[in-house]
């Protein structure tokens, strides 16, 4: 063995992820609205990029359509006026006072209009108020109903404990010796709190607010409390047992538990329930004129950006220094690195799309029931791209179709194979198909996973009992034991 110092030439390769590369792939991975958040950064750094607001002619340019009917031209004032011909006789006298015509089509002139001209004419009386929340709502009905300052001191404190689905996980006791007062007081103030707008709130426990409900409505009976002493065998579904208990037939069961159904458990959550939130579509989809489907991005949230070629040459003059010419340089290459980017993103994103629309034409033209499996590999086969490559470009990415918005991901399910060597059926369909046959359900003819597993064999799908009662517990479907007894009552 040689120790001596020597010199080897070696070949390799390998991957320099490069800030640029990494800010590219985040960005594939991004939706439209994160990128576009990331551009207008990028405006305020770069002097060098600007907005692109070119509109585009859209699809139906140039396409010629029949005109609206429309009313005859007016004659043009100067020909009116060098014009002999006297006023049709279904025209306005000369006589006629004009400052008494109302004309509903024309906004009027000097009174009430804006000065600059807007069609905006509404008034304060259009504007609607701002919607209070819930504690400002309690607190209004505080003020109106307590006139003691013990008393709405007592009130304010539980006000500042309840939570937001309505509840007081706090014991009368516990506030009581906080403030210094009888417990008595506290519960007492409690009470009338409880029957504030919505009622049910400051109650304890489930069984409090709905038995507060119950007494607002004068439903509460010894039946009703011993159906609400025993709500864990309501959440089981034996209503045979409650039946017993609460010593009633199954034509009263059915009514005390409708009764229950039309309460509100959480008072206060739908009271400050936010909007739910919007799935901004990335892409669209419609229907082509002939066949077909046509797919295109968003231009709503789609970002689009220019580099300012004009301004970064008279920059390049300007430059005096070796350090502005480099920040200049820079500017220019980051600006350029952007703009291609975007493009690139948008070219990947509509082939995957196109790609995706194209395999599920079975579905967006017949329903779920024909969705197909399909995985990462097929598309990146087709549209020759890598795995990852299609798994960044359909995660936070949703298409607008005739059926609904749906992310890119709902798309991608896995195969079930067929019996005797058929077609493979997507997991996505399964599921649809177990959840219709649970809702054709009769009283009387209540599917087991067993019984399923056979009418899914019967059309083709060859799938386990473990597997249809993993698809029923996440469609969280009760078991057949839980649905035999729910429907035996007609509740």
């Amino acid at each position: 063995m040689s120790l001596a110092p020597r010199l080897d030439l070696r070949h390799s390769q390998q991957l320099v992820m490069t800030p640029q590369l990494r800010q590219a792939i985040k960005l594939l991975q991004s939706s439209n609205l994160e990128v576009t958040a990331f551009v207008e950064e990028e405006l305020e750094r770069n002097p060098l990029l600007e907005r692109d607001e070119r509109v585009d002619p859209g699809p139906d340019a140039g396409r010629t359509t029949d005109p609206l009917p429309i009313a005859p031209e007016a004659p043009d004032a100067a020909e009116a006026a060098r014009s002999d011909a006297l006023p049709a006789e279904n025209a306005a006298p000369l006589d006629t006072e004009w400052d008494n015509v109302y004309d509903a089509g024309t906004p009027p002139m000097g009174s009430g209009g804006r000065s600059d001209f807007e069609d905006d004419l509404s008034g304060i009386e259009a504007m609607a108020a701002p919607e209070k929340n819930l504690r400002e709502h309690l607190g209004e009905q505080v003020r109106l109903t307590f006139a003691s300052p013990r008393d709405r001191m007592i009130a304010a404190n539980l006000l500042a404990l309840v939570d937001p689905a309505g509840r007081l996980p706090v014991p009368d006791a516990a506030i009581a010796a906080a403030l210094g007062c009888e417990e008595s007081v506290v519960t007492a103030v409690r009470r009338r709190m409880q029957r504030f707008d919505p009622v049910g709130m400051f109650c304890a426990d489930l069984r409090e607010c709905l038995m507060v409900q119950l007494q607002d409505r004068n439903r509460f009976d010894p039946a009703m409390a011993a159906l609400l002493d025993n709500l864990e065998l309501l959440a089981r579904r034996d209503l045979r047992g409650l039946q017993r208990v609460c010593g009633v037939d199954a034509e009263d069961m059915a009514e005390m538990v409708a009764e229950l159904r039309r309460l509100d458990p959480k008072p206060g959550a739908s009271f400050d329930a936010p909007p739910a939130p919007t799935l901004v579509p990335d892409v669209l989809m419609r229907r082509a004129p002939k066949e077909g489907w046509i797919v295109e991005l968003n231009p709503e949230t789609l970002p689009r950006v220019l580099v300012n070629r004009g301004f970064h040459a008279r920059a390049t003059v300007g430059a005096k220094s070796r350090e502005e010419k480099a920040w200049v340089a820079e500017r220019f290459q980051t600006a350029s690195w952007l703009v291609k980017s975007l493009e690139q993103r948008a070219s990947t994103i509509l082939k995957v799309s196109a790609e995706i629309v194209r395999r599920q034409d079975g579905f967006f033209r017949h329903g779920v029931a024909h969705l197909k499996p399909l995985i990462l590999r097929d598309v990146a086969e087709e549209v020759g791209m890598h795995e990852s490559t299609v798994s960044r470009v359909t995660s936070n990415k949703a298409i607008a179709t005739p059926r609904g918005t749906f992310e890119l991901k709902y798309f991608f399910t896995t195969a079930i194979s067929g019996t005797a060597g058929g077609e493979a059926v997507s997991a996505e369909a399964v599921r649809h198909r177990i959840k219709a046959m649970v809702e054709a359900e009769t009283p009387a003819d209540i599917l087991s996973d067993d019984a399923i597993v056979d009418r899914l064999r019967a059309e083709g799908v060859d799938i386990a009992r473990r597997t249809v009662a993993k698809y029923r517990d996440a469609l969280r479907i009760p078991s057949s034991v839980q649905r035999k007894r729910e429907k035996a009552v007609p509740a």
